[in-house]
């Protein structure tokens, strides 16, 4: 009788007969449901506008968030961010009703999109975003940026781009795209205002005042403060240069450092980015310690140096800013 085998005889036995086949299927669908795992894990992202993807669609991509440009025919800001803003949804399909670039966009749902990234709140539908702002009187005078309207009552919106061209989410079977002002508006809007080419300008050949008031009171509005005090901000931060950089190293129209502006999410050197981050960072300290002064004196010096000394701080550099500041927006007022 043969003597029964040990456990590592049997063990060895095993391996040799399992090394002659290939690995098992649950081994394949093991890898198989890693892979499907991962995938999904990609595809459950945003696409940088906070929106979630569906895995089964194709993704939309934007393209690089509105700079403004530094031409000497444009002031940077106003329009030329909107344009900016709107070129990104270029070949976003059209969808009747749509306000998802991800989806889809109708013409009063791209307008609206646009004016939100630049953090403009306006209404939902053409016919009501056509009331919005200021009236121009005709095409001829229309600026880039501009809301262009179609039909009594109105029916159909886009943006004007400049050069009888618009920027538009135009039909059912079409795309955002730019196009001819193919007829007469019935309406032309102005949401931001932005000074024509050889439009005043601050000393040193900056944009002045005008190039950024739209967005000034926009964002005073939507974060509850003052009319005026971004304005007097701008003025004494960077004398309403977009492209001002500080020999300490803050930048842009409203003269961010690199981490407070990381800290806000925005680019310090585009004005519409700017001039909401200012006006989120006032309202904060406005809200924290109660009074303009000392909102103001916290740009200037920081808010831990407000807290510190419990009021201005003793910086002769802060109080002659809080001065000059408050004295802008008392100037303004008067």
């Amino acid at each position: 009788m043969t003597a029964p085998a040990s456990v590592a005889e049997v063990q060895s036995r095993i391996a040799a007969i399992q090394a002659r086949f290939p690995a098992p299927a649950t081994a394949q669908r093991t890898d198989r449901g890693a892979a499907f795992a991962a995938a999904l894990a990609g595809a459950q992202t945003t696409d940088g506008l906070g929106y979630v993807l569906d895995p089964n669609a194709t993704p939309f991509t934007p393209g690089p968030s509105p700079v403004a440009s530094t031409g000497p025919t444009q002031a940077a800001g106003g329009g030329v961010d909107v344009i900016a803003a709107a070129k990104r949804y270029l070949g976003v399909p059209y969808l009747w009703g749509g306000t998802d670039p991800n989806k889809g966009l109708d013409c009063s749902g791209f307008v609206q999109r646009v004016y939100a990234d630049l953090g403009i709140d306006l209404p939902r539908v053409s016919r009501d975003q056509a009331r919005a702002g200021t009236a121009v009187a005709s095409l001829a005078q229309a600026r880039p940026g501009d809301l262009i309207a179609f039909g009594s009552p109105v029916d159909h919106i886009g943006i004007y781009v400049g050069d009888n061209k618009m920027i538009v989410a135009p039909r059912r079977g079409d795309v955002v795209k730019i196009q001819e002002v193919y007829r007469t508006p019935t309406a032309i809007r102005r949401i931001i205002d932005t000074p024509a080419a050889g439009a005043s300008t601050a000393p040193g050949g900056t944009p002045g005042p005008a190039a950024y008031a739209g967005l000034f009171r926009a964002a005073e509005s939507r974060h509850g403060l003052p009319a005026g005090l971004l304005n007097a901000v701008a003025k004494h931060e960077s004398g309403y240069n977009p492209n001002a950089v500080s020999p300490a190293g803050a930048r842009g129209l409203m003269q961010f450092m690199p981490a407070t502006a990381r800290e806000l999410g925005i680019d310090p050197m585009v004005p519409s980015q700017a001039i909401d981050g200012a006006a989120r960072y006032l309202s904060s300290n406005l809200r924290r310690f109660g009074s303009v002064e000392l909102a103001v004196a916290a740009y200037n010096a920081g808010p831990g140096a407000v807290a510190r000394h419990n009021g201005v701080p003793p910086y002769a550099e802060t109080r002659t800013y809080v001065q000059r500041v408050l004295g802008t927006l008392r100037g303004a007022r008067a």
